[in-house]
C-alpha cells in the first residue's frame, strides 16, 4: 500500500520560508518523477515543482528561483524548500507520486496523492 505523508506546512509572514517533507512508503521515490502541488480554494491544482528519477527538477514560473525540490532516495523522502513566500502562495499542497502513463510531471496524472498541509503567507 503506497502512503505519501507530508509536513511542514504552516502559517508565515511575506518573506519567510518554509519546508515542506513527504514521506513515501510503498513506492521508491527514485522509480520516477514525484511532483509537488498545490491548490487554493477556487482554484485548479496546479503543479509547483517535480523531481526526475535522475534529479533533474521542474518549476512552474512562479516559483522558480523561490523554490526548490530535492529527494533524499535513502530516507524515501522528498522535499520542497520556500523562500520568500508570497502571500498568492497561500494554498494546500500536495506530494504526488507514480505517473502510470507518464507525461509532464508538472502535471496532474499522477496515481497516488498525500493529504495535503496547508500554507498560510500573510502579507
Amino acid at each position: 500500500q503506497v502512503q505519501l505523508v507530508e509536513s511542514g506546512g504552516g502559517s508565515v509572514q511575506a518573506g519567510g520560508s518554509l519546508r515542506l517533507s513527504c514521506a513515501v512508503s510503498g513506492y521508491t521515490v527514485a522509480r520516477y518523477c514525484m511532483g509537488w502541488f498545490r491548490q487554493s480554494p477556487g482554484k485548479e491544482r496546479e503543479g509547483v515543482a517535480s523531481i526526475s528519477s535522475s534529479a533533474r527538477t521542474s518549476y512552474a514560473d512562479s516559483v522558480k528561483g523561490l523554490f526548490t525540490i530535492s529527494q533524499d532516495s535513502a530516507r524515501n523522502m522528498v522535499y520542497l524548500q520556500m523562500n520568500s513566500l508570497k502571500p498568492e502562495d497561500t494554498a494546500m499542497y500536495y506530494c504526488a507520486a507514480y505517473r502510470p502513463y507518464g507525461g509532464n510531471c508538472l502535471t496532474p496524472g499522477f496515481r497516488y496523492w498525500g493529504q495535503g498541509t496547508q500554507v498560510t503567507v500573510s502579507s
